[in-house]
């Protein structure tokens, strides 16, 4: 049993469906019906048309389930409506459920559980485990979701920015239960950006594939965070990480400048150096500047900050940093950390330990509890 053929099929089942008249909720649950029935036949007995086998069985079951709920008017018109067998249909609009599914009608959250539950393929089981909640909660949370996109147009103008944005959601979860949601995420990206020559998908993909590379050395064997500039070059996939240059500057040069290509320069830059002494800050900060001015986003400035302070010396990074909102998230361990540099390690340990009591995850409050830790033994000592 190809389990990776069955996802990849998946959204092209779907919208062959909603295509024919079916409804989106109505289609994909049709589709989880034969999907369910591949996996107990295929094994003895493969077709030689995977597809057509999906899209034949799919319709059957969604006849099934609009006989028990319609009257018989409408059950014949849809009986008439099957098509002859024969080979699956050739039509893909895979790429238009991509926008279905990340509707700006739905929060981020019921966006992120569709796109994997209909373009991804992931049953509501492993969906529900990759967010740590109860089955039953995330089998609500698709079903309103299908329920509010069933009444749009299939043919409705996507937005690329909101599924861009649903696809980075995904990889920022990275890995959790039994799902790699990082790898799932690229994955998704992958045929999203053979789907359509977009500069920004490109920028994208580029960007998680220059990320995922550096995951090896993200963690310590004892599970504590290892910041970038202490880490492992040698574990890095060189790999992905020439893939990703190669993707972005293909995007690059077609001229029409995003914030993912942005974002994946600066990972790019950071993937060249061979240590961390030799990071072009000057360079990172040039497209720092690119960022904000594309996006005006806090986080940009927080991050030119730092790289202000790489480039230019603690204190003009310090100066840059005053002039952002304190209450900006991870504002306080980008000034503990700027302090140190500059060798106030009073200041950095207060600093550490005011973040630590704010930071968003288990893992970074380690990490900046151990350097406030750290700067108070050297201060004691």
């Amino acid at each position: 049993m190809d389990e990776s053929l069955l996802r990849t099929l998946t959204p092209t089942v779907i919208s062959v469906l909603v295509r024919r008249g079916a409804d989106f909720a109505a289609a994909e649950d049709a589709v989880q019906d034969a999907l369910i029935e591949a996996v107990r036949v295929w094994r003895d007995d493969p077709p030689r048309d995977p597809k057509g086998w999906l899209v034949t069985v799919a319709w059957r079951k969604f006849l099934d389930a609009a006989r028990a709920d319609t009257s018989r008017r409408h059950r014949e018109a849809l009986v008439e409506a099957e098509p002859e067998p024969g080979r699956g249909e050739t039509t893909d609009d895979t790429l238009q459920l991509y926008f279905l599914c990340a509707h700006p009608s739905l929060t981020p959250a019921s966006a992120v559980a569709l796109t994997l539950r209909a373009v991804g393929g992931l049953t509501t089981r492993q969906i529900a485990q990759a967010y740590l909640v109860p089955e039953a909660t995330m089998a609500q949370r698709i079903s309103r979701a299908k329920r509010t996109v069933s009444s749009v147009r299939f043919d409705q103008a996507g937005d690329v920015a909101t599924v861009l944005r649903v696809l980075y959601l995904v990889f920022n979860e990275g890995y959790s239960g039994d799902v790699d949601l990082a790898a799932e995420a690229i994955r998704l990206t992958r045929e999203l950006a053979a789907r359509t020559r977009h500069e920004e998908v490109a920028g994208l993909l580029a960007l998680m594939l220059l990320h995922h590379a550096r995951r090896p050395a993200r963690t310590a064997a004892d599970g504590r965070l290892v910041p970038l500039a202490e880490q492992d070059r040698g574990l890095w996939d060189t790999r992905l990480i020439a893939e990703g240059v190669d993707v972005l500057q293909a995007a690059l040069a077609r001229d029409r400048l995003g914030e993912f290509q942005a974002q994946a320069a600066i990972a790019a830059l950071h993937a060249d150096a061979r240590t961390a002494e030799e990071t072009d800050w000057v360079q990172i900060v040039e497209w720092y500047d690119e960022l904000v001015r594309l996006t005006g986003s806090p986080v940009a400035r927080l991050n030119r900050a730092v790289a202000v302070g790489e480039a230019d010396g603690p204190r003009a990074g310090l100066a840059a940093l005053a002039e952002l909102d304190p209450a900006l998230p991870r504002h306080t361990a980008a000034a503990a950390y700027l302090h140190e540099r500059d060798g106030d390690l009073v200041t950095a340990a207060r600093l550490y330990a005011e973040a630590a009591r704010s930071a968003p995850n288990l893992p970074e409050r380690d990490h900046l509890t151990r350097q406030a830790a750290r700067l108070n033994a050297k201060l004691r000592g």
